[in-house]
């Protein structure tokens, strides 16, 4: 490999971090951002990230999904949403909501409540119609009437 081939890898590698440095950043969302990048060049820094740890969508996640439980009220399809719209594997999503099921039902039930909570002017029907277009779980909702 010469010498200046290495040197635009390496100068590329540098901004792909700062971008991923600023913000946590998916792997679609930083093949978008460099797309006019050479091509064998940015593969090569690409796998190298990847290698290194700091591209990594099952990380992403995982601080994702941690980050809006504790920050927001959503569903857990809103956030699956969210995700795949970040260009994140159908398969990891699955993955992680699958080995995290109970904890996320949890969450589910708690941002509910919050909401109700919220919107506690309203008839519990309306928040409850808020919460299916929302779609929130069915077992979330019932698990929601149930608790009066």
């Amino acid at each position: 490999m010469d010498l200046e081939r290495l040197e635009k890898i390496d100068k590329l590698k540098t901004k792909m971090l700062k971008y991923i440095f600023y913000k946590r950043r998916t792997e679609k969302e930083i093949i978008e951002k460099f797309k006019d990048e050479e091509s064998e060049i940015f593969e090569e820094a690409v796998e190298t990230l990847k290698e290194l740890g700091y591209i990594d969508d099952s990380d992403y996640v995982s601080r994702y999904i941690h980050d809006v439980m504790i920050l927001k009220n959503i569903s857990i399809f809103e956030i699956k949403y969210k995700l795949y719209n970040k260009g994140i594997d159908g398969d990891i999503i699955e993955n992680y909501i699958s080995n995290n099921e109970d904890e996320l039902a949890e969450y589910e039930l708690s941002a509910a409540k919050k909401i109700l909570a919220k919107k506690s002017s309203q008839e519990k029907e309306e928040v409850i119609a808020y919460l299916r277009k929302k779609r929130y779980m069915p077992s979330t909702i019932s698990r929601l009437r149930k608790e009066e």
